[in-house]
């Protein structure tokens, strides 16, 4: 069992829960101490690098995962190989859908990530008898839809340059959400090719439109992949 302390509230939490975002923020913000120390005795943490596997599409789900750190790509592989991502998670979501038998998608880190297991039959458990968590992973599950809703009308009828500039902001508001400043900086988690996949564009159009946005002033760019936003409204504003 994981040593325990005393936090500001006088409650014992595990040690390696103090300073986890997903702790408030995710699933286990609807959880009281001593729920959160019992979960915490069938929980590990696993670090993973860019580009492994998390889930395979149809593959049996065993057990579910917080997003600790970092950025997960989900994604739908065609029988003749084309891909198409189909969204993208980050701190603190559930990785994982709840009371399914197998995956739909495929899952994939798309930088290093942190990532906290829970088991299957643990979470579901919980779930089960506890209303407040069950609701806050129905938020989620809501909230991805409503993601899922703005994205259609994103690939449906933005224009190519509405589009890139979409993705950006995606990434800049959810790479860290308790950052409320007006510019933001941070290292991209796809590949040209797979923001392609994702916005249904050419690897030449990714480019030339993300070049576009840095001629103009509205981004800046060091090292190909890192990305630096001088100030958020601008960038807002391009994305239509």
């Amino acid at each position: 069992m994981q040593t325990l302390r005393k936090d500001i509230h006088n409650s014992e939490v595990p040690v390696l829960c103090q300073s986890c975002e997903a702790r408030h923020q995710g699933i286990c913000g609807a959880l009281t101490s001593e729920q959160l120390s019992e979960l915490a005795k069938s929980t590990r943490r696993v670090r993973k690098d860019a580009g492994e596997e998390l889930l395979a599409d149809a593959m049996p789900i065993s057990s579910y995962a917080n997003v600790l750190r970092g950025v997960i790509k989900l994604s739908k592989v065609l029988e003749d190989g084309r891909q198409q991502v189909v969204g993208l998670q980050f701190a603190p979501d559930l990785l994982g859908r709840p009371f399914a038998s197998e995956s739909r998608v495929s899952a994939e880190a798309a930088s290093e990530v942190d990532l906290c297991v829970i088991p299957k039959p643990v979470l579901e458990g919980m779930l089960s008898d506890n209303a407040r968590l069950e609701h806050r992973v129905m938020m989620q599950a809501l909230r991805e839809l409503d993601e899922a809703r703005d994205w259609m009308v994103t690939l449906g009828r933005k224009s190519a340059a509405e589009k890139v500039a979409s993705f950006l902001y995606l990434i800049a508001t959810h790479i860290d959400p308790t950052e409320e400043t007006p510019d933001t900086n941070f290292d991209l988690p796809l590949s040209r090719a797979d923001i392609g996949d994702f916005l249904g564009l050419t690897i030449e159009t990714v480019s030339r439109q993300i070049s576009k946005l840095k001629a103009d002033g509205v981004i800046e760019i060091a090292n190909y992949r890192h990305v630096m936003v001088p100030d958020l409204a601008r960038l807002r504003v391009r994305c239509g």
